[in-house]
């Protein structure tokens, strides 16, 4: 028995700085990114990525440059992703929740046709979509402006997936013990199914919104003018075959996590619960 639980605590041991081994990896390159971006630009170009640290070099400069190099642009930039993460987001939970939830937990003729389509959807690569996408946001008029961003992305078909899984598991019971009760459907969504799924919520926040401020293919397409574009396309006109601007780069480079950071520190136990019990209800 002792032999046993002396085995266990070398394996937790073991397992645990093993797990630290890999964090310390993963974090590494932001490291080495938060180091840099308090340095000159062109010192990391001449002497690249080292351990030695010269804190005399270090300085606020970089930082001080999102706010006053090309007149405020890079906080432009940042407030357009900000805008079109939280409406994408918002769009994206709330439609696809309902539509998850429905396929998940009424019986209608075609529910489960509707449930492949949603499937086969995932399987189509988005640069296929691209062409009758952007003929549609044209003939919209949506063209350089934030809907024409968020509305072909309002639903994700990732999320349907998911909400449906989850909502499977549910109780069926309550929704029939409020319709005695004489709740509408909409009531019993909102009022009672909606809180059970918050988990559910938590897992997808963060995953549609690592979505939404990442994405860089489709803003740019639609995106035209410089004061319109969201920071993944304002970083990367940085680099340049004239000259690459690292001062602002690195520096803006690391601001731009911290949405993400706030995101994930406020959902993780939700995201870790809701990935859990999605993945084996249904």
């Amino acid at each position: 028995m002792h032999s046993i639980s002396k085995s266990k605590r070398v394996a937790t041991i073991f397992c645990t700085a093993l797990m630290l081994c890999f964090a310390i990896l993963a974090l590494m390159p932001f490291f080495f990114l938060l180091i840099s971006s308090f340095k000159p630009g062109q010192e990391m170009v001449r002497n690249g990525l080292q351990f030695k640290f010269d804190f005399e070099n270090y300085s606020l400069v970089n930082y001080g440059l999102l706010i006053t190099e090309r007149d405020g642009m890079y906080l432009n930039w940042y407030f357009n992703s900000v805008v079109i993460l939280v409406v994408q987001v918002a769009c994206g939970l709330v439609f696809s929740s309902m539509v998850g939830y429905a396929l998940g937990k009424y019986s209608f003729r075609l529910r489960n046709t509707l449930f492949l389509l949603v499937l086969v959807t995932m399987m189509i690569p988005v640069e296929i979509l691209i062409l009758p996408l952007y003929k549609q946001i044209d003939a919209f008029g949506l063209i350089n402006t934030y809907g024409g961003v968020v509305l072909p992305f309002s639903v994700s078909a990732t999320g349907v997936f998911f909400f449906r899984q989850y909502s499977m598991g549910l109780p069926t019971e309550l929704m029939e013990a409020a319709r005695i009760d004489g709740s509408t459907e909409y009531g019993i969504y909102f009022k009672i199914m909606m809180p059970l799924m918050l988990p559910a919520f938590g897992a997808m926040t963060i995953l549609m919104a690592m979505g939404s401020w990442n994405a860089m293919v489709w803003p740019m397409i639609v995106l035209r003018t410089t004061e319109m574009q969201t920071l993944p396309l304002g970083l990367q006109s940085l680099l340049t075959p004239y000259g690459n601007n690292y001062d602002l780069l690195l520096s803006g480079a690391v601001m731009s996590v911290l949405p993400i950071m706030v995101i994930f520190l406020l959902n993780q136990k939700s995201f870790i619960a809701g990935m859990t019990a999605g993945s084996v209800k249904g």
